[in-house]
């Protein structure tokens, strides 16, 4: 999947958690990370629904 489009999709996530696009807490290691863990979920479980995915990352970022 291309990376713009996860990282878009995880800012969007952040979005729904309340944050606004100033306020989401990700530095460029953060991105490539979760955009690096997103794509080897993908690619294990060919079957998963990228959207659950994304928001299950995202909420375990959230909630380290």
């Amino acid at each position: 999947m291309e990376n713009k489009l996860l990282r878009k999709m995880i800012r969007n996530c952040f979005i729904q958690y309340q944050h606004d696009l100033e306020s989401v807490p990700m530095s460029e290691e953060d991105y490539i990370r979760m955009t690096a863990e997103i794509t080897e979920i993908l690619q294990k479980e060919g079957d998963s629904d990228v959207f659950e995915v994304v928001n299950d990352v995202v909420y375990e970022y959230l909630s380290q």
